[in-house]
């Protein structure tokens, strides 16, 4: 283990969406999105935790509170707040911290007073047994 073995360990990403990645009329793009990165913030947490990528086993809850938009900057952290023996509970967050401007011009964007939570998650992940 690389010694970030402990509760309120976290990590964080961010990920601009592009335009690419519309799902729904008014540029809106699908719930799915922040559960992918969470899966990559679970994924560095167990590396550092772990040393092992480890394995997402299932989430106990899921709330989409806001919608995710291209030209988004979104921003998704996992905190570490229980350790098993081998299963590891995640809280996950996604904030859009930056979000496209249309109305000022075609590539205006601007970083926002306060981030929007868009999603918000609790789920388990299992490290694999230690080597003896």
């Amino acid at each position: 283990m690389s010694g970030a073995l402990v509760e309120g360990f976290q990590v964080t990403h961010r990920r601009y969406v592009p335009h690419s990645h519309a799902h729904y009329g008014g540029s809106l793009v699908d719930g799915a999105y922040g559960l992918g990165m969470f899966g990559d913030v679970a994924t560095e947490l167990l590396i550092h935790t772990d040393a092992d990528e480890g394995l997402f086993a299932g989430y106990s809850s899921v709330e989409f509170a806001a919608p995710i938009q291209t030209g988004d900057v979104v921003e998704a952290t996992a905190t570490l707040v229980r350790i098993g023996k081998r299963s590891r509970e995640i809280e996950f967050e996604a904030r859009v911290v930056c979000r496209s401007a249309p109305e000022r011009g075609p590539s205006a964007a601007g970083v926002l007073p306060e981030p929007i939570v868009v999603t918000r998650a609790r789920g388990t992940v299992v490290a694999p047994k230690a080597a003896e």
